[in-house]
């Protein structure tokens, strides 16, 4: 019992950064009808930023361990521009396009991002460092053995969620932020500004990535190529919760994270990911919507 408790812990700590990285995608996809394949680049590139921030601020004495949390917030604060930056100027002017328009931007993103970390900051895997609040020994419940870390990552990817939840059904811009990507005929007829609402989600999607990639980069390390991984989890997380719902996308993701840690407990590690992606389609053949989504229908 000890060794499934920890398992399902373990599990939830890194389904938790699934779980926001998938919120960010469903972000997207619910206002544009578009998957933003550029989604983990934008996260990695704003780590990289925040770790350049955070070796600049090292030198300082600043309380509080504000030498990391400083450049946190200032990292999300750019990567929430550079996403507002995105839409403006690369997406906006496809918008009427094809949808196959879109994606074939979001795939050159994906390679820009990538190519522009390359030639900045190399290939060669960095460490990232983490707050002194998540740094020291594990500590222990019981039989179970958890990580500050693990522990850390889960508690603020929770704080986000909880916020991006308050954000978007109580506060008046996230209700209209909301409006925007299930009508935005209905939008601009009612004198909502649909346009800047689309911004400003493309803007929230990248801040929250940029948060996962900074929970993620001390567990695998800061590199171009950190968050293929992670992207791939989220987007499957997103579909097993259902591409058209938030608290399925938060579902999803923590759900993905149990199975593929258990998996890799109790089966092996060599087929944790094929385990993972087969509950992933057996769950979308009973249903196909996922699991907290809504079957749509269509009339002509």
């Amino acid at each position: 019992m000890g060794e499934f408790i920890q398992t399902v812990a373990t599990g939830l700590s890194m389904g938790s950064v699934y779980a926001i990285i998938a919120v960010a995608i469903v972000l997207i996809y619910r206002s544009t009808g578009v998957m933003n394949f550029a989604q983990g680049e934008m996260a990695m590139f704003g780590t990289f930023i925040a770790w350049s921030m955070i070796s600049y601020f090292s030198a300082w004495s600043l309380p509080l361990d504000m030498n990391y949390w400083l450049p946190f917030f200032l990292a999300v604060l750019i990567a929430g521009l550079m996403g507002a930056a995105v839409e403006r100027i690369v997406l906006r002017p496809v918008e009427e396009a094809p949808v196959l328009s879109s994606v074939i931007v979001t795939l050159g993103l994906f390679t820009m991002f990538n190519s522009i970390a390359v030639w900045r900051y190399g290939g060669i895997a960095k460490p990232f460092p983490s707050p002194s609040v998540f740094e020291g020994s594990a500590l222990s419940v019981g039989p179970v053995v958890i990580s500050r870390l693990n522990i850390g990552v889960f508690a603020v990817s929770l704080l986000v969620m909880l916020i991006l939840y308050v954000f978007l059904n109580y506060t008046k811009v996230g209700l209209a932020m909301r409006a925007a990507a299930q009508n935005r005929a209905a939008c601009r007829m009612v004198g909502v500004p649909a346009g800047r609402m689309l911004t400003m989600g493309w803007a929230l999607s990248a801040a929250v990535g940029a948060v996962a990639g900074m929970l993620v980069a001390p567990i695998v390390f800061l590199s171009p190529n950190m968050m293929f991984a992670a992207l791939m989890f989220a987007f499957a997380g997103a579909v097993l919760g259902g591409l058209q719902s938030l608290p399925g996308a938060i579902v999803g993701g923590l759900l993905l994270g149990v199975i593929q840690n258990a998996a890799g407990t109790y089966i092996g590690s060599e087929i944790d990911v094929t385990v993972a992606f087969v509950v992933i389609v057996l769950v979308l053949l009973v249903r196909p919507a996922g699991l907290l989504g809504h079957r749509v229908v269509r009339r002509v």
